[in-house]
């Protein structure tokens, strides 16, 4: 047996207990994962569309059903100590995972991509009236600052998260209270008029499209947890409370100034310097965690503990990805993630509580086929199923992905791989 080298942080093997960490540490990481400005901007879009107390149930509702999903991945996670890209080697199968690594790879990319944008063009480049070679030349630096504490590990994580978490409460908490003050307090508030439309179906897969693909990882993080307790609660905190309050806050701010643009809501509070110091390491908390997650599914992906390595190959292309004007691709991106990735999630709940009866053998010991039909077959149809929905996209294709796996693996007879009889 190899020994796990420092700060790889386990990428294709269970979390050790001695590995473990409590709930403060756990929910911190969490909250500087979904502490992103992107979810702000998609809040924006509510703030414009819906009044007051219809954004609020809108906001609570998206929330609930992402924390919730999140916590239920989070509680496979602990049990296992595996993450998600790990998790579909059981339910795809050993090559079929590879399918799920691509998926979520490219998911988180795209985000690495987008954020390292909005970094150069709209907290410097704009602010600055910078031209667009000096904007092309911040993109490439934020690219490869933004992984430095991902290339670290968890630690570097945790530790960019304490920092940046409280900084950013503080900096929304009183562009709420100049807002509300702005409009006139809850009467106010209540007498606006939205200026634009959104129907209630795409609204909620827009609040849980935000972040479904980093619930769907956030395993990543949910693993190292010490108890059940711990993974379900930061997995609650880190998605309906902490993505909450990031929709609520852009919502809000879209409410009074109608201008779904949070960064231009916080200049035109005047906010300005403190809005790009926050602004930029509320991005970077985010960012750091999203390359950390196309890390560990691309290590899935090539079967290597190059994690490290990896995680500068991941910054690499999301830099030229963001170079290639990924910045204007944000709201289709959206609602294309809330379609391809709830189906993994709805495949690896049900090969876990339905298949395995929540128990999953040791991986090294799992003697598991080169592709499992009916979890290949599930994802596909419950992908399918989401993009032709009238309906809530992400829920249609948990469900009918769940359902569907259920059904085959029953009808078909699929029983659970033993482990090796040495196990």
């Amino acid at each position: 047996m190899t020994q796990q080298e420092p700060g790889n942080d386990y990428p294709l093997s269970e979390v050790p207990m001695h590995a473990r960490k409590g709930l403060a540490s756990t929910a911190m990481v969490l909250l500087g994962f979904t502490f992103f400005t992107a979810t702000m901007f998609a809040g924006g879009k509510l703030g414009v569309a819906f009044s007051f107390t219809d954004m609020l149930g809108v906001v609570a509702l998206g929330n609930l059903l992402l924390g919730i999903y999140a916590a239920g991945l989070g509680y496979i996670a602990f049990k296992s100590g595996l993450n998600s890209v790990l998790m579909g080697r059981f339910c795809f199968g050993e090559m079929g995972s590879k399918l799920s690594d691509l998926i979520l790879g490219f998911t988180q990319i795209g985000w690495y991509a987008w954020g390292t944008a909005t970094a150069a063009v709209v907290l410097l480049g704009k602010y600055f009236e910078l031209g667009q070679g000096s904007v092309l030349a911040l993109m490439v630096l934020f690219g490869l600052v933004f992984c430095a504490t991902a290339y670290v590990g968890y630690r570097g994580l945790e530790i960019l998260s304490y920092i940046a978490v409280p900084a950013m409460g503080i900096l929304l908490f009183l562009s709420m209270w100049v807002a509300t003050v702005k409009v006139g307090g809850l009467d106010g508030l209540l007498a606006v008029v939205p200026s634009g439309e959104l129907d209630l179906s795409t609204a909620i897969t827009l609040v849980f499209g935000t972040f479904v693909s980093g619930a769907t990882q956030a395993t990543n993080w949910t693993r190292f947890s010490r108890s059940a307790k711990v993974a379900v609660l930061a997995s609650l905190i880190g998605f309906f409370i902490g993505n909450g309050l990031m929709v609520l806050i852009g919502a809000y701010g879209a409410i009074v100034y109608q201008q779904p643009d949070v960064v231009e809501v916080l200049l035109l509070q005047g906010f300005a310097m403190a809005a790009m110091a926050m602004l930029l390491l509320n991005i970077w908390s985010t960012q750091d965690n999203t390359i950390y997650n196309f890390a560990v599914a691309g290590c899935n992906l090539l079967r290597t503990k190059r994690r490290k390595t990896v995680t500068l190959a991941g910054a690499v292309i999301g830099t030229l990805l963001a170079l290639l004007g990924m910045y204007d691709m944000l709201v289709p991106y959206l609602i294309l993630l809330g379609t391809v990735i709830p189906p993994i999630g709805g495949v690896i709940m049900a090969d876990f509580f339905y298949r395995y009866r929540g128990r999953y053998p040791r991986l090294a010991d799992a003697r598991l086929p080169a592709f499992n039909w009916p979890g290949l077959v599930a994802y596909g149809v419950g992908t399918v199923l989401a993009f032709n929905s009238p309906w809530v996209a992400p829920l249609v294709g948990i469900v009918a992905a769940s359902l569907t796996y259920i059904v085959l693996t029953a009808v078909l007879r699929v029983r659970a791989p033993l482990a090796d009889a040495q196990a």
